[in-house]
């Protein structure tokens, strides 16, 4: 096993997914890389009032400031890559802001002035974020993306999620000890880390969580045989399946299919059985309701069933 570093670096840095896009790094299956990635704006410079706009990656950014991407030799449409997250590292500071955008949630809020912002001092050792105003609140790190581009050329944006190669997920189940499990869209997987969360709830209300500079160490592998098609993962806290559409319903559709496909895996039952068991144990959550396509996880705890 080999470790590599991959720092924020111009040239080693994206704010698009391109499957053309030459890799800024080749790992084999089974490495561990470290990555550094800046904040989803990508700031070069921490903040030092609440809003305060610093000098970033890009200029007119387009997405989120991403590292990447990295090759996974030997990866191929058909097979899976397993990102197992061994540790998620914030840097010392984040930021929040609400009512940033004019869209029907924030306006059905009452969010229709000026943006409100928070800037947090983050001390990683305690587990601890305080904002400007004096609230402290636990921090729980992950990242918001993990994925690949699609296969098909062109820019694709970084903002929505997708079931093909992931993405813009932002769950926040997805920290130190958790695998994710990423169906491979391109040769080499091109994979992208990024959009550092200090702490975040389910759904991502206000439209970003605490937003932050990150250092994240995972192992990179290649599965060909998993017991559940597309996106999904094991958590300290369970197993995860997730769904995304622009139709919450359909996205709750898939999410439950897909965790249904699993516990008949899981309990050598029927479907139906399945379904029965999963009304009892399995919670529903919303992911995120703030990239356009919405986000549903479907969440089997461990030890739910005995």
């Amino acid at each position: 096993m080999t470790i590599h570093e991959l720092h924020p670096e111009p040239g080693f840095t994206t704010d698009v997914f391109d499957r053309d896009a030459p890799p800024v790094l080749t790992v084999d299956p089974g490495d561990t890389v470290v990555v550094r990635s800046l904040d989803a704006s990508g700031f070069l410079e921490r903040q030092h009032s609440p809003g305060e706009q610093r000098p970033t990656m890009f200029d007119g950014r387009r997405g989120h400031c991403l590292t990447g991407p990295i090759d996974v030799r030997g990866a191929e449409p058909g097979n899976v890559l397993a990102v197992r997250i061994v540790s998620a590292t914030p840097d010392d500071w984040g930021w929040t802001v609400a009512g940033a955008k004019d869209n029907a949630l924030n306006r059905a809020l009452g969010l229709t002035g000026a943006p409100s912002w928070l800037l947090w001092e983050i001390d990683a050792d305690a587990g601890t974020a305080t904002s400007d105003l004096g609230h402290t609140v636990r921090i729980s790190p992950f990242l918001g993306v993990i994925g690949m581009p699609p296969n098909e050329p062109g820019l694709h944006s970084t903002i929505p999620p997708r079931s093909a190669g992931g993405g813009n997920i932002d769950c926040r189940d997805l920290t130190a000890g958790a695998t994710l499990f990423l169906p491979v869209t391109v040769p080499g997987a091109l994979l992208h880390l990024g959009d550092g969360h200090a702490a975040q709830g389910d759904g991502e209300v206000s439209g970003t969580a605490i937003e932050c500079p990150m250092t994240t160490e995972a192992v990179l592998d290649i599965v060909t045989d998993v017991p559940v098609p597309g996106l999904h993962a094991v958590t300290p806290r369970g197993r995860i399946t997730f769904g995304f559409d622009a139709d919450l319903n359909a996205a709750m559709t898939e999410a439950l299919a897909a965790m249904v496909t699993w516990m008949q895996d899981l309990y050598d039952v029927d479907r139906g059985t399945a379904t029965a068991l999963a009304s009892s144990v399995v919670d529903l959550r919303v992911t995120q309701v703030a990239n356009e396509t919405w986000g549903v996880h479907a969440v089997l705890a461990q030890g739910a069933i005995t």
